[in-house]
């Protein structure tokens, strides 16, 4: 086959992969994808993960979308939808040895902690299946998403570099928090591995890193300066640690 006479947009691959492309352009992709061996690549791979997203995740994806995470209610209603399991599996990650950066300060309160985490994971949960639309801001604007969440967020938002633990920065976008805004960035492995960073104002300033976990997913959270951050991602806890001790070192060298 010959290439199409109209080039084929990244947009138009992904709707390929998912099955909402257009009937009348379906033929010029595959023409497309069969002289351009690398873009056919890049398909199979999006396939494989969407694959692997579907098996971890449809039981959730068919969850209500919990009231206070819809964009425009940026000041939070009374809890009304609660997972209730996490309550019961909140716990403090404990550590010892050379890794004091995972106990510094006072403790939040059990509720705020609780409450902090769930929101985080509640956002994960939500965002982390999503192929095509996971964030409102690509990865490759990050000065411009750096701005905007910090100006919307009012303290300095920062995407952590997080390429030593194999995670690029796919975007990120802006949500309701406890009590005002707060931001979400997103980050991706070659493999479709995914983690999140929620900030939020707290109410506590400092706090020990502690540890949740509910069915699959994990998350570390602490805060400094008033400032509350979660580190969500799969059931590892060892690699959710690197990551986020990762985020944790990169945020205090920025003044947080």
């Amino acid at each position: 086959m010959s290439d199409p006479k109209i080039p084929v947009t990244e947009d138009e691959l992904h709707a390929y992969v998912d099955n909402e492309l257009p009937a009348e352009r379906r033929g010029d992709v595959e023409a497309w994808l069969a002289a351009h061996p690398d873009d056919a690549e890049r398909v199979r791979s999006w396939r494989a993960m969407a694959e692997a997203l579907h098996a971890r995740y449809d039981s959730i994806a068919d969850e209500p979308v919990p009231k206070r995470l819809e964009i425009e209610r940026l000041v939070r209603q009374p809890r009304k939808w609660f997972y209730g399991a996490i309550a019961a599996t909140l716990v403090a990650f404990s550590a010892g040895g050379g890794v004091g950066w995972l106990a510094r300060g006072a403790s939040a309160s059990p509720s705020a902690f609780q409450n902090f985490t769930v929101d985080a994971l509640d956002a994960h949960r939500l965002y982390v299946v999503e192929v095509r639309h996971p964030v409102e801001v690509p990865g490759s604007e990050r000065a411009h998403l750096q701005q905007w969440l910090t100006k919307r967020c009012g303290w300095d938002v920062r995407a952590p570099e997080l390429g030593e633990t194999g995670l690029k920065l796919v975007g990120g976008r802006l949500l309701p928090g406890p009590s005002g805004p707060a931001s979400f960035l997103m980050y991706e492995s070659a493999s479709g591995e995914r983690f999140t960073i929620y900030t939020a104002r707290a109410a506590t300033v400092t706090t020990q890193m502690r540890y949740a976990t509910q069915d699959n997913d994990g998350a570390l959270f602490w805060a400094e300066r008033g400032v509350g951050y979660v580190v969500s991602g799969g059931s590892d806890r060892a690699r959710l640690t690197q990551v986020a001790r990762l985020v944790y070192d990169q945020t205090e060298k920025n003044g947080g």
